[in-house]
Protein backbone atom coordinates (compact mmCIF):
# COMPACT_ATOMS: atom_id res chain seq x y z
CA UNK A 1 0.00 0.00 0.00
CA UNK A 2 1.05 3.87 -0.52
CA UNK A 3 1.81 5.79 2.61
CA UNK A 4 0.28 9.18 3.29
CA UNK A 5 4.39 9.96 4.42
CA UNK A 6 6.44 10.61 1.25
CA UNK A 7 9.54 9.12 3.39
CA UNK A 8 8.20 5.96 4.05
CA UNK A 9 7.15 5.84 0.19
CA UNK A 10 10.47 6.79 -0.58
CA UNK A 11 12.06 4.03 1.24
CA UNK A 12 9.16 1.80 -0.13
CA UNK A 13 10.29 2.17 -3.62
CA UNK A 14 14.36 1.58 -3.00
CA UNK A 15 13.54 -1.42 -1.09
CA UNK A 16 11.07 -2.40 -4.40
CA UNK A 17 13.81 -1.34 -7.02
CA UNK A 18 16.42 -2.93 -4.67
CA UNK A 19 18.49 -0.02 -4.68
CA UNK A 20 19.35 -0.15 -8.39
CA UNK A 21 21.50 3.18 -8.96
CA UNK A 22 19.39 4.29 -11.97
CA UNK A 23 16.29 4.86 -10.12
CA UNK A 24 16.16 8.79 -9.60
CA UNK A 25 14.26 10.15 -6.91
CA UNK A 26 13.43 14.12 -6.55
CA UNK A 27 12.32 15.60 -3.60
CA UNK A 28 10.80 19.27 -3.37
CA UNK A 29 8.04 21.42 -2.37
CA UNK A 30 4.84 23.42 -3.71
CA UNK A 31 4.85 27.06 -2.86
CA UNK A 32 2.01 25.98 -0.40
CA UNK A 33 4.93 24.04 1.48
CA UNK A 34 3.39 20.64 0.42
CA UNK A 35 6.03 18.14 0.10
CA UNK A 36 6.18 16.14 -2.67
CA UNK A 37 7.93 13.12 -4.34
CA UNK A 38 8.74 12.03 -8.05
CA UNK A 39 10.30 8.47 -9.12
CA UNK A 40 12.23 7.71 -12.79
CA UNK A 41 14.50 5.19 -14.40
CA UNK A 42 17.48 7.58 -15.20
CA UNK A 43 17.70 7.75 -19.29
CA UNK A 44 14.01 5.58 -19.95
CA UNK A 45 12.22 9.39 -20.41
CA UNK A 46 11.59 13.30 -21.46
CA UNK A 47 13.33 14.98 -18.87
CA UNK A 48 12.10 18.55 -20.91
CA UNK A 49 8.56 17.49 -20.42
CA UNK A 50 9.37 16.25 -16.93
CA UNK A 51 10.69 19.91 -15.80
CA UNK A 52 8.30 22.03 -17.79
CA UNK A 53 4.81 19.85 -17.70
CA UNK A 54 4.96 17.95 -14.52
CA UNK A 55 7.71 19.57 -11.85
CA UNK A 56 6.94 23.14 -12.95
CA UNK A 57 3.39 23.38 -12.40
CA UNK A 58 3.35 21.22 -9.64
CA UNK A 59 5.87 23.85 -7.74
CA UNK A 60 3.56 26.64 -9.14
CA UNK A 61 0.69 24.83 -7.35
CA UNK A 62 -0.70 27.10 -4.55
CA UNK A 63 -3.31 24.22 -3.61
CA UNK A 64 -2.76 20.80 -4.31
CA UNK A 65 -5.96 18.58 -3.77
CA UNK A 66 -6.55 14.90 -3.74
CA UNK A 67 -5.82 14.74 -7.92
CA UNK A 68 -3.31 16.81 -9.65
CA UNK A 69 -4.58 15.94 -13.07
CA UNK A 70 -5.50 19.61 -13.52
CA UNK A 71 -2.12 21.21 -12.35
CA UNK A 72 -0.09 19.70 -14.69
CA UNK A 73 0.34 19.45 -19.14
CA UNK A 74 0.34 15.16 -19.67
CA UNK A 75 -2.24 13.60 -20.84
CA UNK A 76 -1.30 9.81 -20.23
CA UNK A 77 -1.59 8.93 -16.33
CA UNK A 78 -2.92 6.24 -14.22
CA UNK A 79 -3.95 6.54 -10.42
CA UNK A 80 -2.84 3.70 -8.18
CA UNK A 81 -3.39 2.36 -4.72
CA UNK A 82 -0.64 -0.19 -4.56
CA UNK A 83 3.03 0.24 -5.14
CA UNK A 84 3.77 -2.58 -6.86
CA UNK A 85 1.26 -1.53 -9.04
CA UNK A 86 4.03 1.21 -10.02
CA UNK A 87 6.57 -1.59 -11.38
CA UNK A 88 5.87 -1.54 -15.07
CA UNK A 89 4.56 2.04 -15.35
CA UNK A 90 8.25 3.03 -13.96
CA UNK A 91 10.08 0.73 -16.22
CA UNK A 92 8.23 1.51 -19.36
CA UNK A 93 9.75 5.39 -18.94
CA UNK A 94 6.65 6.69 -16.61
CA UNK A 95 6.92 9.10 -13.40
CA UNK A 96 5.76 8.65 -10.44
CA UNK A 97 4.33 11.05 -8.13
CA UNK A 98 3.85 11.04 -4.50
CA UNK A 99 1.95 14.07 -2.62
CA UNK A 100 2.51 14.03 1.26
CA UNK A 101 -0.59 13.20 3.09
CA UNK A 102 -2.40 11.75 0.47
CA UNK A 103 -2.47 7.47 0.63
CA UNK A 104 -2.60 7.57 -3.90
CA UNK A 105 -0.19 8.23 -6.36
CA UNK A 106 -0.32 9.05 -9.95
CA UNK A 107 2.08 7.45 -12.85
CA UNK A 108 3.00 9.39 -16.14
CA UNK A 109 3.99 8.04 -19.08
CA UNK A 110 6.41 10.69 -20.55
CA UNK A 111 8.78 7.57 -21.98
CA UNK A 112 11.35 8.27 -24.36
CA UNK A 113 15.01 6.52 -25.56
CA UNK A 114 16.92 6.33 -27.60
CA UNK A 115 16.01 4.52 -30.60
CA UNK A 116 17.39 3.22 -34.18
CA UNK A 117 15.27 5.72 -37.08
CA UNK A 118 13.84 3.96 -39.58
CA UNK A 119 15.80 2.96 -41.92
CA UNK A 120 15.44 1.01 -45.48
CA UNK A 121 14.95 -3.08 -45.17
CA UNK A 122 18.15 -5.03 -44.82
CA UNK A 123 16.85 -8.46 -45.44
CA UNK A 124 14.37 -8.17 -48.08
CA UNK A 125 15.72 -5.55 -50.37
CA UNK A 126 13.55 -4.80 -53.04
CA UNK A 127 14.17 -2.43 -56.17
CA UNK A 128 10.21 -0.88 -56.37
CA UNK A 129 8.12 -0.56 -53.84
CA UNK A 130 7.89 1.31 -50.14
CA UNK A 131 11.75 1.11 -48.92
CA UNK A 132 10.87 1.48 -44.97
CA UNK A 133 11.23 -1.35 -42.33
CA UNK A 134 10.05 -2.05 -38.97
CA UNK A 135 12.79 -0.71 -35.72
CA UNK A 136 12.91 -2.63 -32.29
CA UNK A 137 10.77 -0.09 -30.92
CA UNK A 138 6.61 -1.40 -31.17
CA UNK A 139 5.32 1.78 -30.82
CA UNK A 140 6.57 3.19 -34.30
CA UNK A 141 6.40 0.01 -35.72
CA UNK A 142 2.49 0.40 -35.11
CA UNK A 143 2.62 3.54 -36.48
CA UNK A 144 3.58 2.51 -39.63
CA UNK A 145 1.28 -0.04 -39.89
CA UNK A 146 -1.68 2.57 -39.13
CA UNK A 147 -0.30 5.21 -41.81
CA UNK A 148 -0.89 2.04 -44.50
CA UNK A 149 -4.43 1.12 -42.99
CA UNK A 150 -6.68 4.47 -42.54
CA UNK A 151 -9.30 2.23 -41.23
CA UNK A 152 -11.03 2.21 -37.83
CA UNK A 153 -11.13 -1.72 -38.49
CA UNK A 154 -7.09 -2.41 -37.70
CA UNK A 155 -7.01 -3.39 -34.49
CA UNK A 156 -4.14 -3.57 -32.06
CA UNK A 157 -4.55 -5.84 -29.12
CA UNK A 158 -2.04 -5.55 -26.57
CA UNK A 159 -0.56 -8.31 -24.28
CA UNK A 160 2.72 -8.97 -22.12
CA UNK A 161 5.03 -12.32 -21.57
CA UNK A 162 7.65 -13.09 -19.96
CA UNK A 163 7.74 -13.02 -16.04
CA UNK A 164 11.26 -10.77 -15.91
CA UNK A 165 11.39 -9.40 -19.14
CA UNK A 166 7.61 -8.12 -19.08
CA UNK A 167 8.01 -8.02 -23.21
CA UNK A 168 5.72 -5.54 -25.11
CA UNK A 169 3.54 -8.09 -27.33
CA UNK A 170 0.27 -7.18 -29.68
CA UNK A 171 -1.61 -8.42 -32.53
CA UNK A 172 -2.61 -6.74 -35.16
CA UNK A 173 -5.06 -7.73 -38.18
CA UNK A 174 -8.19 -6.15 -39.67
CA UNK A 175 -11.34 -7.28 -38.07
CA UNK A 176 -13.51 -7.20 -41.05
CA UNK A 177 -11.63 -9.71 -42.83
CA UNK A 178 -9.41 -11.92 -40.34
CA UNK A 179 -10.76 -15.36 -39.75
CA UNK A 180 -11.96 -15.85 -36.40
CA UNK A 181 -11.11 -19.36 -35.66
CA UNK A 182 -7.29 -18.84 -36.58
CA UNK A 183 -7.28 -15.39 -34.18
CA UNK A 184 -9.18 -17.60 -31.13
CA UNK A 185 -6.60 -20.32 -31.93
CA UNK A 186 -3.55 -17.68 -31.69
CA UNK A 187 -4.75 -15.65 -28.37
CA UNK A 188 -5.00 -19.26 -26.75
CA UNK A 189 -1.27 -20.16 -27.88
CA UNK A 190 -0.27 -16.80 -26.35
CA UNK A 191 -1.60 -17.25 -23.29
CA UNK A 192 -0.09 -20.83 -22.54
CA UNK A 193 2.98 -19.15 -23.00
CA UNK A 194 4.91 -19.71 -19.15
CA UNK A 195 8.51 -18.54 -19.22
CA UNK A 196 10.80 -15.69 -18.28
CA UNK A 197 11.75 -13.52 -20.97
CA UNK A 198 10.95 -12.70 -24.53
CA UNK A 199 13.32 -11.18 -26.42
CA UNK A 200 13.05 -11.45 -29.79
CA UNK A 201 10.08 -12.62 -31.96
CA UNK A 202 11.73 -15.98 -33.07
CA UNK A 203 11.00 -16.65 -28.94
CA UNK A 204 7.16 -16.52 -29.72
CA UNK A 205 7.93 -18.58 -32.63
CA UNK A 206 8.75 -21.02 -30.84
CA UNK A 207 6.39 -21.18 -28.54
CA UNK A 208 3.14 -21.13 -31.02
CA UNK A 209 4.37 -22.96 -33.66
CA UNK A 210 2.48 -25.89 -34.60
CA UNK A 211 4.98 -28.43 -34.30
CA UNK A 212 8.70 -26.90 -33.68
CA UNK A 213 9.79 -30.50 -34.02
CA UNK A 214 9.45 -29.86 -38.03
CA UNK A 215 11.89 -28.27 -40.14
CA UNK A 216 9.24 -26.63 -41.98
CA UNK A 217 7.89 -23.38 -39.68
CA UNK A 218 3.92 -22.57 -39.61
CA UNK A 219 4.75 -18.83 -39.08
CA UNK A 220 6.67 -16.36 -41.35
CA UNK A 221 8.01 -13.34 -40.27
CA UNK A 222 9.28 -9.57 -42.41
CA UNK A 223 10.53 -6.49 -41.57
CA UNK A 224 8.10 -4.62 -44.09
CA UNK A 225 5.35 -3.02 -43.40
CA UNK A 226 4.07 -3.13 -46.73
CA UNK A 227 4.56 -7.04 -46.86
CA UNK A 228 2.62 -7.15 -43.57
CA UNK A 229 -0.62 -5.20 -44.90
CA UNK A 230 -0.52 -6.75 -48.10
CA UNK A 231 -1.06 -10.07 -45.87
CA UNK A 232 -3.43 -8.83 -43.52
CA UNK A 233 -5.49 -7.64 -46.25
CA UNK A 234 -5.67 -11.06 -47.29
CA UNK A 235 -6.71 -12.20 -43.55
CA UNK A 236 -3.25 -12.82 -42.40
CA UNK A 237 -2.14 -11.81 -38.18
CA UNK A 238 0.69 -10.16 -37.27
CA UNK A 239 2.43 -10.34 -34.19
CA UNK A 240 4.55 -7.55 -32.85
CA UNK A 241 7.14 -7.67 -30.27
CA UNK A 242 8.91 -4.85 -28.69
CA UNK A 243 12.62 -5.00 -28.93
CA UNK A 244 12.52 -6.64 -32.43
CA UNK A 245 12.09 -5.84 -36.31
CA UNK A 246 10.71 -8.59 -37.20
CA UNK A 247 7.12 -9.53 -37.32
CA UNK A 248 5.61 -12.57 -37.45
CA UNK A 249 2.72 -12.99 -39.86
CA UNK A 250 0.21 -16.31 -39.92
CA UNK A 251 -1.46 -18.67 -41.23
CA UNK A 252 1.83 -19.44 -43.33
CA UNK A 253 1.31 -20.53 -47.07
CA UNK A 254 4.17 -22.74 -48.27
CA UNK A 255 4.13 -20.76 -51.48
CA UNK A 256 4.58 -17.59 -49.74
CA UNK A 257 8.56 -18.13 -49.45
CA UNK A 258 8.81 -17.45 -53.59
CA UNK A 259 6.56 -14.25 -53.09
CA UNK A 260 8.53 -11.08 -52.58
CA UNK A 261 6.46 -7.39 -52.03
CA UNK A 262 8.18 -6.24 -55.64
CA UNK A 263 6.23 -9.02 -56.89
CA UNK A 264 2.58 -6.35 -56.72
CA UNK A 265 4.56 -3.33 -58.40
CA UNK A 266 5.63 -5.01 -61.37
CA UNK A 267 4.52 -6.53 -64.64
CA UNK A 268 2.56 -9.21 -63.64
CA UNK A 269 4.71 -11.50 -66.99
CA UNK A 270 8.01 -10.34 -65.21
CA UNK A 271 6.48 -11.22 -61.64
CA UNK A 272 5.72 -14.96 -63.12
CA UNK A 273 9.28 -15.32 -64.19
CA UNK A 274 11.34 -14.23 -61.10
CA UNK A 275 8.59 -16.66 -59.00
CA UNK A 276 9.77 -19.56 -61.78
CA UNK A 277 13.23 -18.97 -61.31
CA UNK A 278 13.20 -18.99 -57.47
CA UNK A 279 11.25 -22.44 -57.71
CA UNK A 280 13.70 -23.80 -59.69
CA UNK A 281 16.57 -22.44 -57.74
CA UNK A 282 14.57 -24.33 -54.60
CA UNK A 283 14.54 -27.65 -56.19
CA UNK A 284 18.64 -27.20 -57.18
CA UNK A 285 19.36 -25.97 -54.26
CA UNK A 286 18.58 -28.80 -51.54
CA UNK A 287 18.92 -31.89 -53.91
CA UNK A 288 22.16 -30.75 -56.87
CA UNK A 289 24.35 -32.30 -54.73
CA UNK A 290 22.78 -35.48 -53.86
CA UNK A 291 21.90 -36.18 -57.69
CA UNK A 292 25.45 -35.92 -58.72
CA UNK A 293 26.30 -38.23 -56.50
CA UNK A 294 23.75 -40.58 -57.25
CA UNK A 295 25.02 -40.03 -61.16
CA UNK A 296 28.61 -41.14 -60.28
CA UNK A 297 27.70 -43.83 -58.01
CA UNK A 298 24.55 -45.55 -59.46
CA UNK A 299 23.58 -44.33 -62.62
CA UNK A 300 26.68 -43.38 -64.31
CA UNK A 301 24.93 -44.31 -68.01
CA UNK A 302 22.42 -41.35 -67.50
CA UNK A 303 25.60 -39.08 -68.00
CA UNK A 304 26.66 -38.30 -71.37
CA UNK A 305 30.02 -39.72 -72.03
CA UNK A 306 32.50 -36.96 -72.79
CA UNK A 307 31.47 -35.57 -69.10
CA UNK A 308 31.62 -38.84 -67.77
CA UNK A 309 35.18 -39.33 -69.00
CA UNK A 310 35.82 -35.58 -67.59
CA UNK A 311 34.79 -36.71 -63.95
CA UNK A 312 36.70 -39.86 -64.09
CA UNK A 313 39.79 -37.75 -65.74
CA UNK A 314 39.30 -35.66 -62.38
CA UNK A 315 38.90 -38.40 -59.68
CA UNK A 316 42.03 -40.04 -60.78
CA UNK A 317 44.56 -39.61 -57.39
CA UNK A 318 42.12 -38.26 -55.23
CA UNK A 319 42.23 -40.24 -52.03
CA UNK A 320 38.70 -39.49 -50.42
CA UNK A 321 35.47 -41.39 -50.90
CA UNK A 322 32.75 -39.22 -53.19
CA UNK A 323 30.05 -39.36 -50.53
CA UNK A 324 32.92 -37.70 -48.15
CA UNK A 325 34.05 -35.05 -50.33
CA UNK A 326 30.51 -33.83 -50.88
CA UNK A 327 29.86 -33.73 -47.52
CA UNK A 328 32.88 -32.34 -46.85
CA UNK A 329 32.24 -29.35 -49.36
CA UNK A 330 28.80 -28.58 -48.06
CA UNK A 331 30.47 -28.59 -44.84
CA UNK A 332 32.93 -25.99 -46.29
CA UNK A 333 30.33 -24.07 -47.53
CA UNK A 334 28.45 -23.66 -44.43
CA UNK A 335 31.96 -22.47 -42.49
CA UNK A 336 32.13 -19.88 -45.28
CA UNK A 337 28.03 -18.40 -44.98
CA UNK A 338 28.57 -18.43 -41.36
CA UNK A 339 32.07 -16.88 -41.41
CA UNK A 340 30.00 -14.12 -43.59
CA UNK A 341 27.39 -13.52 -41.54
CA UNK A 342 29.46 -13.37 -38.21
CA UNK A 343 32.02 -10.96 -39.19
CA UNK A 344 31.80 -7.45 -39.15
CA UNK A 345 30.44 -6.38 -42.63
CA UNK A 346 33.51 -4.07 -43.38
CA UNK A 347 35.52 -7.56 -43.97
CA UNK A 348 33.14 -10.37 -43.76
CA UNK A 349 32.76 -10.28 -47.56
CA UNK A 350 36.03 -9.76 -48.60
CA UNK A 351 37.41 -12.55 -46.29
CA UNK A 352 34.70 -15.02 -47.55
CA UNK A 353 34.92 -14.06 -51.21
CA UNK A 354 39.48 -14.48 -50.93
CA UNK A 355 39.37 -17.79 -48.48
CA UNK A 356 36.45 -19.54 -51.08
CA UNK A 357 38.69 -18.84 -54.19
CA UNK A 358 41.76 -19.75 -52.46
CA UNK A 359 40.66 -22.70 -50.74
CA UNK A 360 38.53 -24.20 -53.28
CA UNK A 361 41.63 -23.69 -55.93
CA UNK A 362 44.10 -25.28 -53.80
CA UNK A 363 41.75 -28.04 -52.68
CA UNK A 364 41.32 -28.84 -56.48
CA UNK A 365 44.88 -28.45 -57.82
CA UNK A 366 46.12 -30.41 -54.69
CA UNK A 367 43.43 -33.22 -55.73
CA UNK A 368 41.29 -33.33 -52.70
CA UNK A 369 38.03 -32.61 -54.61
CA UNK A 370 37.41 -32.49 -58.24
CA UNK A 371 36.54 -29.26 -60.19
CA UNK A 372 32.52 -30.77 -61.38
CA UNK A 373 32.20 -31.47 -57.15
CA UNK A 374 33.01 -27.77 -56.09
CA UNK A 375 30.70 -26.48 -59.10
CA UNK A 376 27.92 -28.40 -57.93
CA UNK A 377 27.93 -27.51 -54.62
CA UNK A 378 28.48 -23.78 -55.42
CA UNK A 379 25.86 -23.90 -57.73
CA UNK A 380 23.49 -25.36 -54.79
CA UNK A 381 24.96 -22.89 -52.49
CA UNK A 382 23.93 -19.31 -54.76
CA UNK A 383 21.07 -21.29 -55.25
CA UNK A 384 19.55 -21.48 -51.77
CA UNK A 385 19.89 -17.58 -51.53
CA UNK A 386 17.57 -17.37 -53.64
CA UNK A 387 15.11 -18.26 -51.01
CA UNK A 388 16.43 -17.20 -48.11
CA UNK A 389 13.35 -18.11 -45.66
CA UNK A 390 13.82 -21.35 -46.68
CA UNK A 391 17.75 -21.84 -45.29
CA UNK A 392 16.84 -23.82 -42.52
CA UNK A 393 14.78 -26.53 -44.43
CA UNK A 394 17.55 -26.43 -47.24
CA UNK A 395 20.54 -26.82 -45.15
CA UNK A 396 19.17 -29.90 -43.52
CA UNK A 397 17.74 -31.53 -46.30
CA UNK A 398 20.41 -31.27 -48.54
CA UNK A 399 22.54 -33.16 -46.18
CA UNK A 400 20.13 -35.72 -45.59
CA UNK A 401 19.60 -36.30 -49.55
CA UNK A 402 23.36 -36.73 -49.57
CA UNK A 403 23.40 -39.48 -47.05
CA UNK A 404 20.76 -41.07 -48.82
CA UNK A 405 21.89 -40.84 -52.08
CA UNK A 406 25.31 -42.40 -50.66
CA UNK A 407 23.49 -45.41 -50.07
CA UNK A 408 20.35 -45.88 -52.69
CA UNK A 409 21.13 -43.56 -55.71
CA UNK A 410 18.08 -41.87 -57.40
CA UNK A 411 16.00 -44.38 -56.15
CA UNK A 412 16.52 -43.12 -52.10
CA UNK A 413 16.72 -39.48 -53.48
CA UNK A 414 12.97 -39.85 -55.39
CA UNK A 415 11.86 -41.93 -52.02
CA UNK A 416 13.10 -38.89 -50.14
CA UNK A 417 11.21 -35.81 -52.16
CA UNK A 418 8.09 -38.14 -51.52
CA UNK A 419 8.43 -37.98 -48.32
CA UNK A 420 9.22 -34.24 -47.92
CA UNK A 421 5.70 -33.95 -50.51
CA UNK A 422 3.79 -35.97 -48.28
CA UNK A 423 4.87 -33.73 -45.09
CA UNK A 424 4.33 -30.64 -46.43
CA UNK A 425 0.95 -31.64 -47.84
CA UNK A 426 0.09 -33.30 -44.20
CA UNK A 427 1.23 -30.12 -42.55
CA UNK A 428 -1.44 -27.43 -41.41
CA UNK A 429 -0.68 -23.64 -40.04
CA UNK A 430 -3.52 -22.31 -37.34
CA UNK A 431 -6.04 -24.85 -38.99
CA UNK A 432 -5.06 -23.85 -42.36
CA UNK A 433 -3.85 -26.46 -45.15
CA UNK A 434 0.12 -25.07 -45.22
CA UNK A 435 0.20 -26.15 -49.59
CA UNK A 436 -3.16 -24.35 -49.88
CA UNK A 437 -3.86 -23.60 -53.03
CA UNK A 438 -2.47 -26.92 -54.46
CA UNK A 439 -3.38 -29.39 -51.75
CA UNK A 440 -6.23 -28.61 -51.38
CA UNK A 441 -6.44 -27.29 -55.08
CA UNK A 442 -8.34 -23.88 -55.51
CA UNK A 443 -8.72 -22.68 -59.07
CA UNK A 444 -9.03 -19.00 -57.93
CA UNK A 445 -5.90 -18.97 -55.56
CA UNK A 446 -3.76 -20.50 -58.42
CA UNK A 447 -3.87 -16.93 -59.84
CA UNK A 448 -1.64 -15.65 -57.38
CA UNK A 449 0.43 -19.08 -56.51
CA UNK A 450 3.91 -19.29 -59.06
CA UNK A 451 1.86 -17.87 -61.94
CA UNK A 452 0.92 -14.20 -60.63
CA UNK A 453 -2.23 -12.68 -62.73
CA UNK A 454 -2.90 -8.89 -63.35
CA UNK A 455 -4.29 -7.32 -60.31
CA UNK A 456 -7.59 -6.14 -62.25
CA UNK A 457 -8.17 -10.21 -62.10
CA UNK A 458 -7.34 -11.00 -58.45
CA UNK A 459 -10.97 -9.67 -57.17
CA UNK A 460 -11.33 -12.49 -54.42
CA UNK A 461 -8.94 -13.33 -51.22
CA UNK A 462 -8.21 -16.30 -50.02
CA UNK A 463 -11.50 -18.00 -49.25
CA UNK A 464 -9.04 -20.41 -47.17
CA UNK A 465 -8.56 -17.28 -44.96
CA UNK A 466 -11.11 -15.15 -44.89
CA UNK A 467 -14.55 -16.32 -45.12
CA UNK A 468 -16.35 -13.09 -44.11
CA UNK A 469 -14.95 -10.80 -46.96
CA UNK A 470 -14.23 -12.65 -50.27
CA UNK A 471 -14.09 -10.02 -52.70
CA UNK A 472 -11.35 -7.58 -52.78
CA UNK A 473 -13.12 -4.77 -54.45
CA UNK A 474 -17.19 -3.24 -54.31
CA UNK A 475 -16.90 -4.19 -50.47
CA UNK A 476 -17.07 -1.87 -47.56
CA UNK A 477 -14.16 -2.64 -45.29
CA UNK A 478 -13.95 0.59 -43.71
Amino acid sequence: MISEDIIINKINIKELFNNTSDLVLYEFKTVSEISILIGYIDGMIDTDILNSDLIKPLKESKKIGQSIISEVYISKYKEIKDLKQAIRPISTGGVIVFIDGIDSSYTFNIGQWSKRSIDIAQNETSIRGPQEAFIEDIGVNKTLIRRKVKSNNLVFEDYTLGNVTNTDISLVYIKTIVKMEVLEELKSRLQRIKTDKIIDSGNIEQYIDDDISRIFASLSYTERPDILVGKMSEGHIGVLCDGSPNVLTLPKLFIENFHTSEDQYIRPQYATFLRIIRLIAFVISFTFPSVYLSLILFHQEMIPTDLLISIATQREGVPLSSPFEVIMMILFFELLKESAIRLPKSIGQAVTLVGGLVIGQAAIDARIVTATLVIAVAVSGMAEFVVPKLREMITIYRILLVLIASVSGLYGVSLGLVMIGVQLTSMKSFGIPYMWPIAPFDRQGMKDNILKFPMPSLNKRPNVLTPKKSRKRDEDIE
